[in-house]
């Protein structure tokens, strides 16, 4: 990933820029559909950020006037019980991929995102969305329910919201996801790459390494119940002090100076 890729048929684009690696849905004429293939390329190119110590964020954002509109419904129909299998496992082997890759990963949504493409924002770990972007999962009214999508919606938003979503396939606004959680922040259309890479940049100046123990501790511990939580807070926490950034970061506070990351 060392800039912008230039074939005409990529479905997903990359870039680096001061630290942010900018992976872009590429396929607007199909209105970026979480096909087995744009899954398939979308894995590869995370796969690649997470070894690589120049990425410390990662934007996921799309072509187009719809960020995606979740699986390819005529890839699904066409295809039998074994392919539908697989599609739907790389769906989740993806979002996984998001979830455990040790940069912090931020959606910037502009336009639709419905059904899978609502997923992958609920992924995230943060979502900036445009003041016009909409949100739903409306498989419910095509006859296949959005159970896969739901596993995501289920942990961004509140539980009777997500039912909502889910059994009425009824699109929310950004103003309505941004009060559910779905999304971090709302911006004007015409801000929306600049204030998400504004975003970036601001996570990107803490060490990589904080950054990912962070990102780690709090997945570990955010489906467990308290007494539990602070077992598994408390170990990583004592690890993270034990790191060479920590210490120097304390330090630098202590001293009134800017820290020298080991791991920047």
């Amino acid at each position: 990933m060392t800039g912008a890729s230039t074939e005409a048929q990529d479905l997903i684009l990359d870039e680096i820029q001061d630290g942010v690696a900018i992976l872009t849905l590429n396929n607007p004429r199909r209105r970026n559909a979480v096909s087995s293939q744009l899954l398939a390329r979308l894995k590869k190119k995370l796969d690649t950020v997470a070894v690589n110590k120049e990425v410390r964020v990662v934007i996921i954002r799309a072509e187009g006037p719809v960020y995606s509109s979740g699986h390819d419904l005529k890839e699904l129909l066409e295809g039998d019980e074994a392919n539908n299998a697989h599609v739907f496992g790389m769906a989740t082997i993806v979002m996984e991929a998001i979830r455990l890759l040790p940069q912090p990963v931020i959606a910037e949504v502009g336009g639709l995102a419905t059904a899978a493409g609502c997923q992958l924002v609920a992924s995230c770990d943060m979502a900036v969305a445009s003041e016009d972007a909409r949100f739903a999962t409306p498989g419910v009214r095509n006859g296949l329910f959005c159970i896969t999508p739901g596993v995501a919606l289920a942990r961004a938003v509140p539980q009777k919201k997500a039912m909502e979503m889910l059994l009425t396939g009824l699109p929310i606004s950004a103003d309505e996801a941004l009060q559910f959680g779905l999304v971090s922040r709302v911006v004007p259309a015409d801000e929306l790459h600049e204030q998400t890479m504004e975003l970036a940049r601001h996570v990107s100046a803490a060490s990589s390494y904080t950054l990912a123990i962070g990102k780690r501790s709090f997945y570990a511990q955010i489906g467990l119940d308290y007494g539990p939580a602070y077992e598994v807070a408390e170990k990583l926490m004592t690890e993270n002090m034990q790191a060479h950034d920590a210490r120097e970061g304390i330090d630098a506070f202590l001293t009134k100076r800017s820290p020298e990351w080991k791991n920047r």
